[in-house]
C-alpha cells in the first residue's frame, strides 16, 4: 500500500506542471522563448505547443526513466539502495516539477529577468544530488560512470566519495555566487567553471585510482 501511495505522491508533482501550463496556455504568445544566453537574454524561440514536451514533459519522462531503472539494472545494484533511491526519486520529482513551472512562467513573461534565481535553483539541485552520490551503488545508469569506475567497485566508491564533496561544494558555491554576483554574464561563466570542475576532476581521479589499483596487482 505504501508503495502505491508513494507513486501517487510522485505523480501529483509530475502532473502539476501540465495543470499550470493548461491554465496559462491561452495567455501565452504563439512563439515563446525556450532558450536563453548566459546573460539571461532569450536567443531561441519555439511554438508554445513545445512547452507540453519541454519543460512540462521532462517531469513525466524523468518519472518513467527512474521508475524503470531498478527493473532494467542488470546488476540490481540500484535496488540495493532501497529507501535512498526512492528519496532521490522524490527529490528529482519535486525539484523538476518546480523548475518546469518556473520555466513555463519565464516563457509566459518573455524573458529571464533574474537569471540569478535560475542559477540558484541549479545550485540547489547540485547540492541535493551530491548528498546522494556516495549512496549510489555501481550501476550503468546513474553516477560518475567512467570506464574505470565501472571496472572496479573500489574505484567507483572512492570516485563517488570525492564527487559527493565536489557536488555539494559546487552547489553551495553556485548558490552563494547567485546571491552576490549581479552581472548575469559573469555569473554564467562562473557557473560553467564550477560545472567543469565538478565534471572533470572525478573523471581524472577515477583514472588515477584505477591505475593505482592495477599497479598493485
Amino acid at each position: 500500500m505504501k508503495k502505491y501511495l508513494f507513486e501517487i505522491f510522485l505523480l501529483i508533482f509530475i502532473i502539476i506542471p501540465f495543470i499550470y501550463l493548461g491554465i496559462n496556455y491561452d495567455t501565452l504568445p504563439e512563439r515563446v522563448p525556450t532558450h536563453f544566453g548566459l546573460d539571461g537574454t532569450a536567443n531561441g524561440w519555439s511554438q508554445k505547443s513545445t512547452l507540453w514536451v519541454m519543460p512540462a514533459g521532462i517531469c513525466a519522462l524523468l518519472y518513467v526513466v527512474m521508475f524503470l531503472i531498478p527493473i532494467l539494472d542488470p546488476k540490481k545494484r540500484i535496488a540495493l539502495m532501497g529507501k535512498k533511491y526512492n528519496q532521490l526519486r522524490a527529490i528529482f520529482a519535486i525539484f523538476f516539477s518546480l523548475l518546469s513551472i518556473y520555466l513555463i512562467y519565464i516563457s509566459k513573461e518573455g524573458s529571464l529577468e533574474n537569471p540569478n534565481v535560475f542559477f540558484a535553483i541549479l545550485g540547489l539541485l547540485f547540492l541535493m544530488f551530491g548528498n546522494y552520490l556516495q549512496a549510489l551503488r555501481e550501476n550503468y545508469f546513474f553516477g560518475i560512470r567512467t570506464p574505470w569506475t565501472l571496472e572496479s567497485e573500489v574505484v567507483w566508491r572512492k570516485t563517488h566519495r570525492l564527487g559527493a564533496r565536489l557536488w555539494v561544494s559546487g552547489g553551495l558555491l553556485t548558490i552563494i555566487l547567485s546571491a552576490i554576483i549581479r552581472n548575469a554574464l559573469a555569473l554564467g561563466i562562473s557557473f560553467l567553471v564550477i560545472v567543469g570542475v565538478m565534471s572533470i576532476i572525478p573523471i581524472v581521479y577515477s583514472y588515477i585510482e584505477y591505475r593505482k589499483e592495477q599497479n598493485k596487482l
